[in-house]
């Protein structure tokens, strides 16, 4: 499905961090045949409450199963791309897991699953592989030391400017010097004692 590295002039593999690990960019590398190098992320639960991953998706059917063992039925999708599955709250109201699941008012649970989630799901599992794990470290080598001169050493930690367009100039003159210093560093002739 990947191609290797010198296949063709898109890239084979794309390392990000966690920020862009969303449905949109997951689905637009896998159908590109872009291999993801996207980061672990932790849920965002409230503490002692079940996650998202306690409850099992069933493709086939599309609806996901709780610890209880209800059903979350498919009920409507949002114009974000957001499938909502709900649980019945006459049932909820009897589930030992209650007060583990949710604080809705009316005792209902709600999953929200996109409609590209199966794209995270496999940049998920891609990421557990012994590729990924070097594209990834790789990426600590490589980027990461850039963004880190250019916040220690050549003020983009913080801006006095404001507007797209004189940000976007600065973060340019930045980058124009760090490529100079770059390449002088790699013209530079050691002198010799005489």
């Amino acid at each position: 499905m990947y191609r290797s590295i010198g296949d063709s002039e898109k890239p084979a593999a794309v390392a990000a961090d966690a920020g862009y690990k969303t449905p949109a960019i997951a689905q637009y590398l896998i159908e590109n045949e872009i291999r993801p190098a996207l980061p672990y992320t932790r849920p965002r639960t409230k503490e002692g409450y079940l996650k998202k991953n306690d409850f099992v998706y069933d493709e086939h059917y599309d609806y996901y199963l709780c610890p209880g063992g209800q059903e979350l039925k498919y009920s409507t999708t949002t114009k974000e791309g957001y499938r909502q599955y709900l649980s019945n709250p006459v049932q909820c109201k009897e589930c030992t897991f209650l007060s583990q699941c949710t604080q809705s008012k009316n005792l209902q649970k709600l999953i929200q699953r996109h409609v590209w989630e199966e794209y995270l799901e496999e940049a998920e599992h891609l990421r557990h592989t012994n590729e990924n794990k070097i594209i990834y470290a790789r990426r600590k080598e490589t980027i990461e030391g850039v963004f880190t001169d250019a916040k220690e050493k050549h003020g983009m930690r913080w801006t006095t400017l404001r507007g797209l367009k004189k940000l976007s100039m600065q973060a340019m003159l930045t980058f124009v010097a760090m490529n100079l210093k770059k390449m002088a560093n790699w013209t530079w002739v050691n002198p010799t004692m005489a």
